[in-house]
This record gives structure tokens, C-alpha cells and sequence, in this order.
């Protein structure tokens, strides 16, 4: 009987740790995230270097539609970023970064309460800018030249429509957001009583 219990114990040990150390399957993709992030990178170089260049030639709608294009793609890195740093320390092994001088402010309290939180809002800014953007190019819709009332008309409503669906998926984020912190409100709140009548037994 003994030796049975040894053989359950060393099996349970093993499968234990195959488990725990599983989690070092995620470091590859962080690292093609960090690939992602220089595609973004050369990207903006791209767009920067186009708005630059042509900057004489274009109107302001224009050069706001390049600007918020960029601004778009910073978003999106400090998003990749947050998912990087933040999903590699809370996921995968801690970076040791608690003395570093140029530690990120946000990464001294992160955890996948708060990382839901931040991605969330975060996700709600891309969609803002998305957002504009798309009625910064209606208000500057050109209807082709010799085009029927009855083609004008159709490019009028799809826009309206475009406008209508991108508008109910940022009301969505931002309620999603918002369900997100008012339940790891509540959950907090449970540990916390939970954990002050656990010290008030003892």
C-alpha cells in the first residue's frame, strides 16, 4: 500500500510540474508580438514619411485622416506592449523589474484584474479613433463625377450605416468595459469580507 501511495504521489508530482512549467509555451507568443510591434513600427515610418512629403499638396481633412491613422498605430503598440510585458509577467515568469529605474508605472500593480481593465480601455481608445476617422471621411464623401441621384443616395445610406455599426460596437466596448470593473469590484470586495472574517475566527 505504501509503495502504491509513493507511485500516485511521484505521478501526481510529475504531472504537477509538467503543468506549472506548461505555461513557458506562451513565451513564443509574446516573442512574435514583439515581431508584430516592429511591423507597426515600420509602418508608421511609412505613413510619416508620406504625410511629410506630400504635406504641401494635401488638404487638412487629409493630413488629419494621416495624423490620426499614426496616432492610431501608437495606440495599438502601447496595447501590443500592455499584452507583452503585462501577459508575460502575470502569465508566464516575473521580469525582476521592481528596482529598475525605467520600470512602466502600471506594471508595479499589474494583475489580470487590472490588465482587463487597461486592455479595455485601451481597446475603447482604438475604436474612438476608428471612430472619427470614419466620420472625418463622410464629411469629406466625393460622389463620382456624372453619378446618378439614385447612386449618391446609396453612397449616403452605406456610410450611415457604416457609421451606425462602428457606433454600436464602441457603445459595446465601453459596456463591456464597464461590466468588467463593476464585477472585479464586487469580486474584490467578496475576498476582502471573506478574508476580514477569516482574521475575526481567528
Amino acid at each position: 500500500m505504501p509503495e502504491t501511495y509513493t507511485l500516485r504521489d511521484s505521478s501526481l508530482k510529475t504531472m504537477s510540474q509538467l503543468i506549472f512549467w506548461s505555461r513557458w509555451l506562451q513565451a513564443p507568443l509574446y516573442l512574435g508580438l514583439i515581431v508584430a510591434q516592429g511591423a507597426y513600427v515600420y509602418f508608421f515610418m511609412l505613413e510619416l514619411i508620406h504625410l511629410v512629403t506630400g504635406a504641401g499638396s494635401r488638404t487638412e481633412a487629409e493630413i488629419m485622416l494621416i495624423v490620426l491613422g499614426l496616432i492610431d498605430v501608437v495606440m495599438i503598440a502601447n496595447l501590443l506592449i500592455m499584452v507583452i510585458i503585462g501577459g508575460y509577467e502575470t502569465f508566464v515568469s516575473r521580469l525582476n523589474l521592481r528596482e529598475h529605474p525605467d520600470q512602466p508605472e502600471w506594471l508595479s500593480h499589474v494583475n489580470a484584474a487590472t490588465m482587463k481593465i487597461k486592455l479595455s480601455m485601451a481597446i475603447i481608445g482604438i475604436s474612438s479613433i476608428h471612430l472619427l476617422k470614419t466620420f472625418i471621411e463622410i464629411t469629406n464623401v466625393e460622389v463620382p463625377a456624372g453619378a446618378s441621384a439614385a447612386l449618391a443616395e446609396q453612397l449616403i445610406i452605406a456610410s450611415q450605416v457604416q457609421v451606425k455599426w462602428q457606433v454600436i460596437i464602441h457603445v459595446t466596448f465601453i459596456l463591456s468595459a464597464i461590466a468588467m470593473a463593476y464585477s472585479d469590484r464586487i469580486m474584490s470586495k467578496t475576498m476582502l469580507d471573506a478574508h476580514g472574517k477569516a482574521e475575526r475566527d481567528h
